[in-house]
């Protein structure tokens, strides 16, 4: 199983819960599908896009539940990075979990093996 990764606000995300599938953040409406990145890119990401915000959640979804709507593209540096065209089944979200800021301001991220 190839493991993706969301960074997500917590309110957002429990609107997704209710709703009962993730239609994506305002960026990912804006750009015409969901941003995702690998366990090798998440950590670039969240200093990237979301340096100093608190109260978000990482989300880790089964990549290969989510057939053909996802795609690797490229982004940053050229890196490939994983794009889906659909709304997201939160049947697919293997985990949640929250992503903290530590004393120094960086994410302190979970196991992302677990």
């Amino acid at each position: 199983m190839r493991i993706i990764y969301k960074i997500c606000p917590t309110l957002l995300w429990r609107e997704a819960e209710e709703a009962g599938l993730f239609s994506g953040a305002p960026i990912d409406i804006q750009d015409g599908y969901l941003h995702f990145s690998t366990a090798e890119q998440v950590r670039e990401t969240a200093a990237r896009h979301f340096a100093g915000q608190s109260d978000l959640l990482l989300i880790a979804i089964d990549a290969d539940s989510l057939g053909e709507a996802l795609r690797y593209e490229p982004s940053r540096g050229g890196d490939l990075f994983p794009h889906l065209y659909a709304h997201l089944p939160l049947s697919t979200v293997r985990w949640v979990k929250p992503l903290p800021l530590g004393a120094n301001g960086q994410h302190i991220f979970p196991d992302l093996d677990a």
